[in-house]
């Protein structure tokens, strides 16, 4: 979307400290090698973070063809430029920007978040409106205050409902993002141990969650994973609907494939898995109530596919690799592991790293994988991380820790039976997918 100078000055606040020219209308880019000089009508906008500042590019913005730009520094002009904008904060101006395109386009917003599966809940939820909606949605995991930004930025003007990812990693950032997405419904997938170590505690995880429904609009819905923290701690006064997987009948899961009945209609999947029923409970719900036909709901299911790093699988001659590393936390891998063991067929290994953002208790995390693990039988463990060896010590199937992954792709390439599926999983600092690649190369 294109600005005038008068918007953005009304929008932002921002005061003029140069001009020669303001004459027309213009796009915004945060990234100076976006910026062609073919083009007259771009405003750098710099952003600072904790280790970045884009004002020290400012002057390579107008070299590339910016006609103006914004700045946090009022006493330094590059008067190069047909215009200058001084705001106190330009992530701030940012949003407010984000948010008048919002409020102008006006659609629907639907905001998730949740300790595990939100982007696959997004992902889910976009086939299925689809299928019925002209449907925007947050880039992968696009889900800070820059990614909505640029999700809202290239948001097309004939969008009906918006789907965005919200993430945290500290109190008070997912309601600072639901302030400039303002949604209209609400979606918590679950609460979890994940950034445990930044929050202290499970009940601030749920405060932090919970601040999705700070500014859900009061004629709105929030819909969620039922549990007893979520009810303790949401404050939320409009209409709820709190799912849980005793909800569904006639469960039926296989390698590639779910199957489950939920208030009396039959459901299916393309993938395996009760994590992913439960995604796809908090789905229906939010596609039933942005007017989603039922047999267009289930359409969309069906045409869901996991993305990158979220149950990938490879083959590499005899062995069958399923990457699930994008991420991890005590809660979706022992849901991943639950669903890998009692799907798929023998021999099964199972590949596994560390766990990140764990704080004081990480390896009391670790241990309990591995005490869950020892309630199956006829299954390798490979483990590799300084974390991840606690998950073997505490596990009694046969097991081997290695410390580098050119160690563990060795050990797969050489001593693996034929036929074996692996599952990888860890959190995404271990850069799992290269074990993969390693083993590909021996």
């Amino acid at each position: 979307m294109k600005f005038n100078i008068d918007e953005i000055i009304k929008v932002t606040g921002a005061k003029i400290l140069h001009k020669t020219n303001t004459e027309g209308t213009f796009k915004l880019s945060t990234d100076t090698r976006k910026i062609d000089k073919n083009q007259n009508d771009i405003i750098y906008l710099p952003l600072r973070g904790e280790n970045f500042d884009g004002h020290n590019f400012i002057d390579k913005a107008l070299e590339n063809g910016a006609a103006g730009y914004f700045t946090q520094e009022q006493y330094k002009v590059n008067k190069n430029a047909k215009f200058v904008l001084y705001v106190k904060n330009t992530l701030i101006a940012y949003l407010e920007l984000a948010k008048y395109i919002r409020e102008k386009i006006n659609p629907k917003v639907i905001a998730i978040t949740g300790s595990s599966g939100k982007t696959t809940t997004k992902e889910m939820l976009s086939s299925v409106l689809e299928t019925t909606f002209k449907t925007h949605k947050s880039k992968l995991n696009h889900n800070n205050e820059i990614g909505l930004c640029e999700t809202m930025f290239s948001m097309p003007e004939d969008t009906e409902i918006l789907v965005v990812e919200m993430g945290m990693r500290n109190l008070g950032e997912i309601q600072l993002l639901t302030s400039y997405a303002l949604p209209d419904a609400g979606i918590i997938t679950n609460i979890g141990s994940a950034h445990v170590e930044r929050l202290g505690n499970l009940k601030n995880i749920a405060l932090a969650k919970c601040e999705i429904a700070s500014n859900l609009r009061p004629d709105g819905i929030f819909i969620g994973q039922n549990s007893e923290i979520l009810n303790e701690t949401l404050k939320y006064q409009g209409e709820k609907i709190l799912v849980q997987i005793s909800d569904c009948a006639n469960i039926e899961i296989e390698i590639g494939k779910s199957a489950f009945d939920y208030k009396k209609t039959h459901y299916a999947l393309n993938i395996e898995g009760e994590h992913n029923i439960e995604n796809a409970m908090l789905v229906i719900e939010a596609a039933k109530w942005a007017g989603v036909s039922d047999e267009n709901i289930k359409k969309g299911l069906l045409n869901y596919k996991p993305i990158e790093k979220r149950w990938e699988i490879t083959k590499i001659g005899d062995l069958t690799f399923i990457n699930d590393s994008y991420n991890a936390n005590p809660e979706s891998m022992m849901a991943v592991l639950k669903t890998f063991l009692s799907v798929y067929k023998k021999p099964l290994c199972v590949l596994l790293g560390d766990m990140g953002e764990l704080g004081k208790d990480e390896i009391a995390y670790h241990k309990k994988i591995g005490g869950f693990l020892s309630s199956y039988k006829d299954v390798t463990l490979l483990t590799v991380g300084e974390l991840a060896k606690f998950i073997s010590r505490a596990c009694t199937l046969p097991s081997k820790h290695f410390n580098s992954k050119q160690e563990c792709a060795n050990y797969i390439k050489d001593n693996l039976e034929a036929g074996t599926t692996i599952l990888l999983k860890a959190s995404r600092i271990m850069k799992f997918e290269e074990i993969i690649e390693m083993v590909k190369n021996l």
